[in-house]
């Protein structure tokens, strides 16, 4: 039996613009190379999408980033980030995995999109003033940003002016740790500009993180890419950023005692001669 998603009054389901993503197995020259290499990436056949939010969470070096940035290339994104207007090349670096990559696509396309990463957020913002600088009757691009430049702001609150200007709804929105810029409050503020997004707006949420705050997020669905292989869905409570997180908060005395080892006890002094 399918289970029904509740949503708010007025609100419009998801419209999941993005049902899967599937590797051609049979185009792949080596799974001895990068990025096949990678065991998650070496192990992957088609991964579905949930209709409103989907997480990749894994360990550093599992390969998230790598798959969340193929995904939005090959969704048409620029690989820096940006939306699919966006050219620039600040130094390539983005491995050919797109090119063995298929989208299944449900049959509405989205009004809107973004693809954001902390890695290179520095550079969108850099091209953003960059295009507003070149003479052109067009209204600047930073008025879709909230009007000021992203560059004199904090790096969270020029991450929450984009999110909450530049993403209008009805829009697919590739996300790589975004948490990077964001204090815990931030987080919980952009957990509520997606809520909005999706559940009023119909919007679509690809999301690679390492924040138990995000992937918090109500009926998301979470894939962990494991470092020895595979990728599989889990409940959220089962994700070490959970548990780890959980654990310490409430132990984190027996925490120290174990990072930090017990100290060596003193010596006693030595009697001195009488």
């Amino acid at each position: 039996m399918t289970r029904k998603r509740r949503t708010s009054a007025g609100a419009r389901l998801s419209a999941g613009y993005v049902r899967s993503v599937r590797l051609e197995r049979d185009a792949v020259e080596s799974f001895e190379r990068y990025p096949f290499s990678i065991p998650a990436i070496r192990d992957l056949d088609e991964l579905a999408f949930d209709p409103k939010v989907t997480f990749l969470v894994g360990e550093n070096g599992t390969g998230k980033s790598t798959l969340i940035e193929a995904i939005a290339v090959k969704a048409g994104f620029n690989a820096e980030g940006g939306t699919r207007n966006f050219a620039f090349a600040t130094r390539p670096s983005e491995s050919d995995l797109h090119r063995h990559l298929v989208l299944a696509r449900n049959p509405g396309r989205p009004r809107d999109g973004f693809f954001l990463r902390a890695e290179s957020y520095f550079n969108v913002a850099t091209e953003i003033d960059k295009l507003d600088a070149e003479p052109t009757a067009a209204p600047p691009l930073i008025g879709s940003y909230g009007g000021v430049s992203l560059h004199e702001q904090s790096h969270g609150e020029s991450f929450l002016a984009l999110v909450r200007n530049r993403f209008g709804g009805d829009g697919l929105y590739i996300l790589d740790e975004p948490e990077a810029a964001l204090s815990p409050n931030r987080q919980l503020a952009m957990l509520a500009l997606m809520y909005d997004l999706v559940e009023r707006r119909r919007s679509q949420f690809l999301v690679a993180t390492h924040s138990p705050i995000l992937m918090a997020y109500p009926g998301a669905t979470i894939y962990h890419l494991d470092p020895i292989g595979g990728i599989r869905r889990i409940a959220y409570e089962d994700t070490d950023h959970y548990q780890v997180t959980r654990d310490f908060l409430a132990h984190r005395e027996r925490y120290f005692k174990h990072l930090f080892g017990d100290p060596e006890p003193e010596p006693e002094p030595e009697p001195e001669p009488e």
